[in-house]
């Protein structure tokens, strides 16, 4: 064990407070340790400007390296005792697959005091070869306009128009000339710009006990964006609300913050607030009926605030926007930065997500144990307990993929140490796990603990390595070790120092089956202003911390994540799973909705907060099963499991203050009342549910992984809204107690508990197939069903296929070579279609076209395999010893007895059978007994 230093008395008094202060909020979120808009300068600025405000103007307007450009002045100043406030630089550039961008910044021949931000490492480098090169540009003379409007092509029936004069930009079809998306149709811009401090400035701003110096003034920067033709808005993460956005601003609205983006450590958050998290995602997507689906993303990593305006918020403005059927208008408001904006014009929902994910990158595929079940808790104590935890998933005969290390596994805080008391064997630990396909994650924190007997601090420290304070010190915070500095992570130089540390020769102990969990990386800092760094802080190149804060956790994850590629040599998929996020963070890995809390509540808010994430790039994405504060009741355990086992990210975490939870102590953490109440059957039975809903998820990880898949290609998210495969049903819009688990199931949760109904609108005009017991609804209504506690309301679409593995072993490793079983639903035309995708689960040769990849149809009584691989025929780079052993087919009139396979030229009994293997009573439906047809190869199979 390393030495460690003796604190001072008052340093460790000081320690104990904070992180008494810390625990303490358990009981209560602190609501005053964080600023309100009111209290933070620039939003309160800009949320009390009037439309009209901006007289911004364009002049000069060009073509200049395939942009259009032009110079944003204003008037010249009334007085002559008043400065001419500098013109600022306007880009507009077109790209590839329906993306508009537009940049304003300072003009840097005027010499400005710095240059300002703009954030690196996020946009894909080829992104940028996507541009296409504007030749020329058209005018047109807008109605009640002095001056003509120029226009450029963006793409096939469309065109991006700036107004000169007051300033615009907007995209609009090109044929109706009806609009989609536009900036600064209210005339709310504002841009302050920097300046050099005068005698008299007082620059500073206060909250609590700190001082910002803010030494380049304020900086901020608000405008307005319209999305038309849009009923509701959606994203921008990371919030615990509505997944339709509800308006914060106007007539009739109450009292209301904006959504804050701005990452922070926030314990027992509140649900249905606005107010801002771990993860800041500044991509909001407009989407209505009349014509579809728009996006907008703002690149910039300070603090964003963003007010979604009520209907009516501008009534006594005097301005006239061209006639929309709906219209949605948003004030987005930044403290510094650039303007770095994207329009998406889709029309599709799917397609604004592509156009999305083609700026900052598509979701990386995950390995398959990652995509199982995870089993976690702060902390498991030592050795034994992991030994004790593990053997009793397989006493109980429950499958699990992931047991995790939370901070005391660690000796001291020091990350990538040992407590060698409590974990002596680290790598034998590990290698029993990995004996049964099993693996281990723990924690590695961005906080090191400034302790000059620890080796990473004391380098991290020799090679100036850490973020500096306003002063150019080392910056000391206070977390979990006590004192503790942070590696400057905007630095690729020290990013790259950090990767090198989860080599197993640098991480000692560590093994090629133990991936990493990024936790804190907001960054927390429990003595800083809102618990994070100061905005005055100092990054590499001078950038101020306000700058960059929300980027920070990104840049943490990324490290993590190449650390992890590199100790593989490069064939490794990594897993790393971030609290922290921002744009670009999906090609790195997880992440999870932070610190929640047991009760039904939270239970319910995880469903659009999933849905959240996955449509703005964060597929993998999952809510603490069974809240991380506080004791969950049975019935809402129970209830939170059938539900996160359809999480794109599956795993149960408690905090170290609750009662244990493993799925086999069902009866043991009840409260003293509940016990009296039951008895030792329905302890038994409980643990039962609970096994079956994580088996559930075994059964679907091949439906679950051809969507990663699908995600990794296309950014279309594994778990999303329902009117994203139904974008003209109005009443999908706003419903965000059911999802959709790609095109195929609908899934809604039982929120309330002993409940007794409840009520799901299936929508479309196809039936739906109940997912436990086969039997069909009708698509297009609400139907009010029984609830059991068996299951929560699941159903497949009509015609559609979906691949199952109904063999159950201990992890999802030991299931690669089982067999598989598909699921036809067909539709009313006695059709159905589907896809399976497989793969090492492990490697990156899938890149290289080392996969399969299924297309399956069923149609006219015949159930054809065909590859969807663009391998070159004959070359095989992967190949699977998998084969069919059943298909089951739903919608099918009895009848049929046998099915012939081709090209073998055999026969497969047709039989009734089960829907589910060994999850107690099931219906009988129609099934093709041991067809045994290759999952790799071509065939047909018709009912004769």
């Amino acid at each position: 064990m390393a030495p460690k230093l003796n604190p001072t008395f008052p340093s460790l008094l000081l320690l104990l407070l904070l992180i008494s202060f810390h625990l303490c909020t358990v009981i209560a979120w602190k609501k005053e340790e964080f600023r309100t808009c009111h209290q933070t300068p620039f939003c309160k600025q800009a949320r009390s400007r009037k439309p009209h405000s901006s007289s911004l103007f364009a002049t000069g307007v060009a073509i200049l390296d395939g942009a259009l450009t032009a110079k944003l002045r204003h008037p010249l100043p009334e007085s002559p005792d008043q400065d001419q406030i500098k013109p600022l630089l306007f880009t507009l550039s077109v790209y590839q697959n329906g993306v508009v961008r537009v940049k304003i910044d300072e003009d840097p021949s005027l010499d400005p005091p710095k240059k300002r931000f703009e954030v690196p490492d996020v946009i894909l480098p080829e992104f940028e070869a996507t541009k296409l090169w504007l030749p020329s540009f058209q005018t047109e003379m807008m109605d009640g306009d002095s001056e003509p409007s120029s226009i450029v092509y963006v793409a096939d029936g469309y065109e991006a128009v700036l107004r000169h004069s007051p300033f615009e930009v907007y995209v609009r079809e090109k044929q109706s000339k009806r609009r989609v998306l536009s900036l600064n149709s209210h005339g709310l811009f504002d841009f302050e710009q920097l300046r050099v401090k005068q005698e008299g400035d007082d620059w500073e701003e206060r909250f609590k006990s700190h001082t910002d110096t803010r030494p380049y003034g304020p900086q901020s920067i608000s405008f307005d964006v319209s999305f038309f033709d849009a009923d509701f808005v959606y994203g921008i993460p990371e919030h615990a609300s509505n997944f339709a956005l509800k308006p914060t601003k106007g007539p009739g609205v109450d009292d209301s913050e904006p959504y804050r983006l701005f990452n922070l450590d926030v314990f027992e958050y509140l649900h249905d607030s606005p107010f801002g998290i771990y993860g800041s995602i500044p991509f909001m997507i407009g989407h209505g009926k009349t014509r579809g689906t728009s996006g907008f993303f703002w690149l910039n990593a300070a603090e964003m605030q963003i007010d979604v305006l009520g209907s009516g918020w501008d009534a006594e403005s005097g301005i006239l926007l061209p006639e929309s059927g709906s219209r949605i208008d948003t004030l987005w408001m930044s403290e510094a930065g650039v303007v770095d904006t994207f329009f998406f014009f889709g029309p599709g929902p799917k397609d604004v997500v592509r156009q999305y994910i083609s700026v900052t990158g598509t979701p990386a595929m995950p390995q398959l144990f990652s995509t199982a079940y995870h089993q976690c808790r702060w902390n498991y104590r030592d050795e034994e307990d992991v030994e004790n935890v593990d053997s009793k998933f397989d006493e109980y005969d429950i499958p699990y993929d992931v047991l995790w290390l939370d901070i005391d596994h660690t000796d001291g805080k020091r990350y990538f140490t040992w407590d060698r008391v409590l974990f002596p064997n680290p790598e034998q630990m590990q290698n029993k796990l990995a004996a049964k396909g099993r693996h281990m994650v723990t924690i590695v924190d961005p906080h090191i603990k400034r302790d000059e007997s620890f080796h990473l601090h004391k380098e991290a420290t020799n090679k100036g390595y850490y973020v500096k304070d306003a002063s150019g010190k080392d910056f000391d915070g206070w977390c979990w070790p006590g004192s503790s500095s942070y590696p400057d992570m905007l630095n690729p130089e020290i990013r790259s120092w950090w990767s090198e540390k989860f080599s197993l020769k640098n991480y000692v102990g560590s093994t090629p089956s133990l991936y990493i969990w990024n936790d804190m990386n907001e960054p927390s800092v429990f003595n800083g202003p809102e618990v994070t760094m100061p905005r005055d802080a100092l990054h590499y190149g001078g950038v101020e911390h306000r700058e960059l804060h929300n980027a920070y956790g990104y840049y943490f994850h990324m490290a993590t994540s190449d650390g992890l590629v590199k100790r593989g040599d490069g064939k490794d998929r990594p897993f790393v799973l971030s609290r922290a996020f921002f744009p670009g963070s999906q090609r790195y890995g997880a992440v999870w909705t932070g610190d929640n809390m047991a009760d039904w509540d939270h239970l319910r808010v995880s469903v659009p907060m999933i849905l959240s994430l996955g449509l703005t790039g964060m597929t993998f994405s999952g809510a603490d099963v069974g809240g991380f504060f506080g004791n969950p009741d049975t019935e809402l355990l129970v209830r939170w499991y059938q539900l996160g086992a359809f999480y794109p990210f599956f795993r149960a975490h408690a905090h170290h203050d609750t009662k244990r939870r493993e799925p086999w102590l069902f009866g043991l953490f009840m409260q003293l009342e509940e016990l009296n109440k039951v008895d030792a059957k329905s302890v038994e039975r409980n643990t039962e549910l609970i096994k079956n809903a994580i088996r559930t998820r075994y059964t679907l990880l091949p439906y679950f992984y051809t969507l990663f898949r699908e995600a990794n290609t296309s950014g279309v998210p594994v778990v999303r809204p329902l009117w994203m495969e139904f974008p003209s049903d109005e009443a999908t819009f706003s419903n965000d107690e059911a999802f959709m688990v790609g095109n195929s199931l609908l899934v809604q949760g039982i929120y309330t508990e002993r409940a007794k109904y409840a009520s799901v609108y299936l929508p479309g005009g196809q039936p739906w197939y109940d997912l436990r017991t086969g039997i069909t609804y009708k698509g297009g209504m609400t139907h009010k069903l029984d609830v059991s506690e068996e299951t929560i309301p699941a159903f497949q679409r009509a015609g559609t296929i979906i691949p199952r593995k109904d063999r159950y072993r201990r992890s999802s490793t030991q299931m690669m070579n089982d067999p598989y079983t598909l699921v036809i639903a067909l539709n009313s035309s006695h059709a159905a279609e589907g896809e399976l995708y497989i793969d090492d689960g492990k490697s990156f040769e899938f890149t290289k076209g080392a996969f399969i990849h299924r297309r399956f149809v069923f149609s006219d009584g015949k159930l054809t395999s065909s590859s969807l691989a663009s391998n070159a025929p004959g070359k095989t780079l992967f190949s699977s010893p998998c084969f069919v052993e059943r298909i089951i087919i739903l919608g099918h009139s009895s009848g049929p007895k046998n099915a012939l396979i081709e090209p073998s030229n055999r026969k497969a009994e047709i039989e009734l059978g089960p829907l589910w293997l060994r999850q107690g009573k099931s219906n009988s439906v129609l099934t093709i007994r041991r067809p045994n047809v290759p999952v790799s190869e071509d065939w047909t199979i018709k009912m004769l």
